[in-house]
């Protein structure tokens, strides 16, 4: 759910982020009760703001953020229009709340992934097959976030920007300490790692729960295509 970004259009995923949402292109529905609710938002309290978040996120998806009304997505929370403003101000507050609740999760997970123990592969390998588990158990609100990015208050865009490039710097630093310990042979630290964090981050965009492959499984391959990336010397496990 996260890469780098500067100024309003700057970085791989952002721009991606930002010409996806410009052409107004939708997200899947996806169907059956993971779709409601996939555990992003179960920190948050009260009841009825979860509710909305994920009443949200399933209104988005579905028609996307400039078509959703604030009506739809009280009607999705079992809420009247009047009761979602007791909890947020704006449409675009909840996107943002959204949004800041999943990159939150995803920075942690990458920083738990970076003081993995073992070797700089391992690290690597721990932190992409973290990442795009995420990515896969919680497709519909990561997908929600990057078709949607353009659709966020200045300050609020600059917010989530700033969380993308964290994750980028992660994974920068576990390449730059593989590559500084001969563990790593690759040209370009920054265009590798951005390589790496597209190549997770596009799990949402196809990802099925009626699938073949569990998030699991999908996170350890491309843990293993990722260490091939980098040239791994040995890999981590391989």
């Amino acid at each position: 759910m996260a890469a780098s970004g500067g100024t309003r259009a700057t970085g791989t995923s952002a721009t991606t982020a930002r010409g996806t949402a410009a052409r107004r292109a939708r997200v899947p529905e996806d169907t059956g009760a993971g779709a409601r609710d996939d555990g992003s938002f179960s920190t948050v309290t009260p009841d009825a703001a979860r509710r909305l978040l994920l009443g949200a996120v399933e209104a988005f998806a579905e028609r996307g953020f400039h078509a959703t009304t604030t009506r739809d997505i009280a009607g999705r929370a079992g809420m009247s229009p009047a009761a979602l403003y007791i909890h947020y101000k704006t449409k675009e507050e909840l996107l943002y709340q959204i949004s800041r609740v999943g990159h939150d999760r995803t920075v942690r997970v990458l920083e738990e992934a970076a003081t993995h123990p073992g070797g700089h592969a391992e690290r690597l390998a721990e932190a992409v097959r973290a990442f795009v588990s995420w990515h896969a158990g919680h497709h519909t609100t990561a997908r929600v976030v990057q078709y949607e990015l353009a659709a966020l208050a200045e300050e609020h865009y600059a917010e989530i920007v700033a969380l993308r490039r964290r994750c980028e710097e992660i994974v920068r630093g576990i390449l730059e300490d593989g590559l500084a310990a001969g563990e790593f042979a690759l040209p370009d630290v920054r265009g590798t790692a951005l390589a790496v964090m597209s190549l997770c981050i596009d799990v949402a965009r196809w990802f099925s729960p009626e699938g073949d492959r569990s998030p699991e499984e999908i996170g350890a391959l491309y843990a293993d295509l990722a260490l091939r990336m980098v040239g791994a010397v040995g890999g981590a496990g391989r």
